[in-house]
């Protein structure tokens, strides 16, 4: 165990805490497509979505303490054992549970339906997941001070991130309705 790492998750939890208050608290409207559920607030989100996300950003990132992934990535991080096997599983053992991550979306297919060994599909995150996932990535921007930097951080990450068609819509909506507010400032 290091101070370094714990202080780490301590300051990175209450970022993404942060950066959710600020887009549940800010007068941001996030335009959804007609097929999803009526959404009932400004997020985008129904009554049921609303709810889940604010127990998933109380509960975020806690698997970091697991048994799993606490070693691994405090290691790897904070102590100079660059072991990538268990950093690896660490990760793994990171996206399985905690849905806020992309990846864990992101089904391999092993029956022969799509005639390609190993085809991915990108299954739809449901929309407090996306919201989530946006203050996980814009924490980071939280600490350095600059609110902006996330967006950079999207578009040098985009053609990388694997995301149901329906799941980019949502969430470049939700990009795009927090830069209009930080610039109308």
């Amino acid at each position: 165990m290091s101070k370094g790492y714990d202080d780490y998750l301590e300051e990175h939890i209450g970022n993404v805490r942060k950066a959710a208050r600020w887009m549940v608290d800010s007068d941001i409207h996030v335009k959804v497509e007609p097929n999803y559920a009526e959404p009932v607030n400004h997020l985008g989100l129904t009554n049921d979505e609303f709810v889940n996300l604010l127990r998933n950003v109380q509960e975020h990132d806690e698997s970091k303490c697991d048994e799993e992934e606490y070693d691994a990535y405090d290691g790897y991080f904070y102590l100079g054992i660059h072991d990538d096997d268990a950093f690896n599983r660490a990760w793994l053992h990171h996206i399985h549970h905690n849905p806020h991550h992309w990846q864990h979306w992101l089904l391999m297919m092993d029956d022969g339906k799509y005639r390609e060994p190993g085809k991915m599909v990108a299954l739809e995150m449901p929309r407090e997941y996306v919201i989530e996932m946006v203050a996980d990535w814009w924490a980071f921007s939280w600490k350095s001070g600059n609110l902006f930097e996330v967006f950079d951080w999207y578009e040098e990450h985009r053609d990388c991130i694997v995301l149901h068609e329906n799941t980019r819509r949502y969430l470049e909506h939700v990009l795009d309705a927090i830069r209009t507010k930080l610039e109308s400032k």
